[in-house]
């Protein structure tokens, strides 16, 4: 017997199916009005399907959305940013389960369902960050799965203790330990990345790295971490974020490096910012390089920016890398969906038999028309269970 039977539903803009779901995951998809099976029906009435969203880069320990506006303030470097969230995050009581409760509901209402999460890691709050973190994640009862990376946002050198912190984390659950701009924070990168891959190897979890040094310094930290990768014997495990310098290389500098982190098996992930320079995602594509997009920080004490939906993220990746084709406007979509499927340690995520059943329904045409428009999710629903309708959520 199906646990439940979504009906009349376009996935990816396609034929009208029904989705037949058993134990949380699609059994099957058949023609629309085929499904005959006893159960639970809910009608989708003809709307796009897409799978849920994957967020390969949150922050959701450090957001105070739903509290009181705070301004802006410290200086506008990453020292600066560093610093004055130290001196500013307990008056907002972060971290916190509340706090970190209330970004996953907005993440959850605007159609993701699994998110990978870099969670502060350091000397003035040890792990507590992660146990708020999980203690959300548990508050919305599985309806969001949750991977944790743990980061050490001030450093991780120049903070002695900081490499015990993050061993500690990596012992009791963070499927990844981070790091942060092994050149300019630490000024040691190869004491940085030997002390996080030591940990990595040693307690068989991932690694991914806050790079934001542009030019030739970050692409020299690129070819540490994918010769580190190899070395280890960590392919598929180790990710770079932001990785700014990627796009600001001449293309033959960018063809090499490109070569070079697809044979480690680094994979990237992207915030899409306004200004920065594109990434060469074609040549990532073609060599089979793990893209994932994610809503990096919402509303803290780094950016005011961000409101927990991936689609946007998705048109702003769109718009950065001027993509116009359908093709590779429904690219952009496949990054925010099946394509980040490795990041959350999925081996499918789509709206095919076997999968998870995280579907989202909105009022669209196609899929390119979706992400133009950014339209209300519909429906979400995460491992066989609806969780959100007509945008607000049921948990």
């Amino acid at each position: 017997m199906a646990d439940l039977t979504l009906t009349n539903v376009r996935p990816w803009g396609m034929a009208a199916v029904d989705i037949v779901v058993s134990d949380g995951k699609i059994r099957d998809l058949v023609p629309a009005g085929a499904a005959g099976e006893p159960g639970e029906r809910v009608d989708g009435g003809g709307l796009l399907a897409l799978p849920g969203f994957i967020n390969a880069h949150a922050h959701v320990d450090k957001s105070w959305w739903g509290r009181p506006w705070v301004s802006y303030g410290g200086e506008s470097t990453i020292a600066g940013r560093i610093a004055h969230e130290r001196a500013e995050r307990d008056a907002l009581g972060i971290p916190g389960v509340d706090n970190s409760l209330t970004v996953l509901r907005e993440f959850l209402r605007h159609g993701v369902t699994a998110v990978r999460s870099h969670v502060d890691v350091d000397l003035g709050i040890g792990l507590r960050g992660i146990d708020a973190v999980r203690g959300a994640a548990e508050a919305l009862g599985g309806a969001i799965e949750v991977e944790i990376v743990a980061f050490p946002q001030d450093g991780v050198i120049r903070r002695p203790g900081v490499l015990d912190l993050l061993d500690q984390a990596a012992a009791h659950g963070a499927t990844s330990i981070g790091g942060l701009d092994p050149a300019a924070i630490d000024r040691d990168p190869v004491k940085q990345l030997d002390g996080l891959f030591e940990i990595a190897e040693r307690r068989g979890v991932g690694v991914d790295i806050h790079l934001h040094d542009g030019g030739e310094l970050g692409a020299f930290q690129f070819e540490l971490i994918a010769e580190r990768t190899r070395r280890a014997g960590l392919r598929g495990k180790v990710n770079v974020s932001h990785g700014f310098a990627l796009g600001e290389l001449p293309a033959g500098r960018q063809a090499d490096l490109l070569d070079e982190l697809a044979e480690a098996g680094v994979s990237w992930s992207t915030v899409a910012p306004v200004g920065t320079a594109p990434l060469p995602w074609r040549g990532m594509r073609d060599r089979g390089m793990p893209v994932g997009l994610g809503t990096d920080g919402i509303r803290d004490l780094w950016s005011p920016f961000g409101d927990g939906d991936l689609l946007r993220v998705a048109l702003d990746f769109a718009r950065l890398h001027d993509l116009r084709t359908d093709e590779d406007l429904g690219y952009a979509v496949e990054l925010a969906t099946t394509r980040a499927a490795g990041f959350v340690h999925r081996g499918v995520h789509d709206l095919a038999a076997g999968a998870r059943a995280d579907i989202v329904l909105v009022d669209a045409e196609n899929v390119q028309d979706a992400l133009m428009r950014s339209p209300r999710r519909e429906l979400v629903m995460s491992g066989g269970r609806v969780v959100a309708r007509n945008g607000e959520l049921l948990v």
